[in-house]
């Protein structure tokens, strides 16, 4: 990326008004290989896509237990996603201990807000180059949130992040109406097409996706390869497209598919953190 002056301290304001190193940091999210998040009214699901450095090596995990009701998927520098999610882990703990009862989720993304906060105005600090998408359940239902290195957080229906997020959040946004209402294979059953969509041809197996439950009676859990296998064999979904994708690659114009052309490109030139 194009270095300048202003982009030699996270503390230092470009003309434009900008923090360079914070947009790096966001960038290093955009690298990482997918994650992608969904809830219902009862239920939140994780899943994302297993990368490994090389043919000889095995993958670096993307999601974590926080607590029984909270779980996180991350993208971007996995070392600074599992920090956080230890200080995650801490905060739960420190919480159930003082008050006897589960830390609310909107209070822990807030609280891990403020810690990504911290490193975009200190000059001896860096920001985190990781994305979280936090999911879990407390008395107002199911939350799925989204922290940004910025500092910023946002509460989703639905969201993706990572290398190729973008066609999953096509889909998504094609059918987050239903989710409200979706049970817990439905919201399976999307999260593994949204994942199927991230992968550009590669044919979806167990291998390399990894998905997580959380909901109303279910305490949060990462589905085993096993149960993953026959899910994906039960929905069918490694050897038929998702609803409209075929439509859409029917109807698009000259434009759109030069417009695909140069995304492929582009990803090819910024090669997925394999992380």
């Amino acid at each position: 990326m194009f270095r300048n002056q202003y982009d030699t301290d996270v503390t230092t304001w470009s003309p434009a008004g900008r923090l360079f190193q914070v947009e790096y940091a966001m960038e290093a999210v955009k690298q990482g290989s997918a994650a992608i998040g969904l809830r219902s009214n009862t239920h939140a699901v994780l899943a994302c896509v297993n990368k490994a450095n090389s043919e000889l090596s095995s993958h670096q995990r993307k999601i974590f237990k926080v607590d029984d009701h909270i779980g996180v998927a991350i993208a971007g520098l996995t070392a600074d996603g599992r920090v956080l999610s230890r200080y995650m882990r801490s905060e739960c703990i420190n919480y159930g201990y003082t008050y006897e009862s589960p830390l609310p989720v909107g209070r822990l993304v807030v609280q891990l807000a403020d810690k990504a906060q911290v490193c975009t105005q200190r000059s001896w600090k860096r920001p985190y180059g990781v994305g979280l998408l936090v999911a879990g359940l407390d008395e107002s239902g199911a939350h799925l949130y989204y922290n940004c290195p910025s500092g910023n957080y946002f509460e989703y229906q639905a969201f993706a992040i990572g290398s190729r997020s973008q066609a999953a959040k096509t889909y998504l946004e094609r059918k987050f109406e239903n989710f409200p209402e979706s049970s817990r294979d439905d919201l399976i059953k999307d999260a593994l097409f949204a994942i199927r969509e991230t992968l550009q041809g590669e044919k979806l197996t167990s291998t390399v996706c990894t998905v997580a439950v959380v909901g109303v009676g279910e305490s949060f859990n990462i589905l085993d390869q096993a149960t993953v296998e026959s899910l994906i064999n039960e929905f069918e979904i490694s050897g038929e497209e998702g609803p409209g994708v075929a439509e859409e690659a029917a109807g698009g114009d000259g434009g759109g598919a030069a417009t695909d052309q140069g995304g492929a490109a582009a990803e090819e030139e910024a090669a997925p953190m394999d992380i």
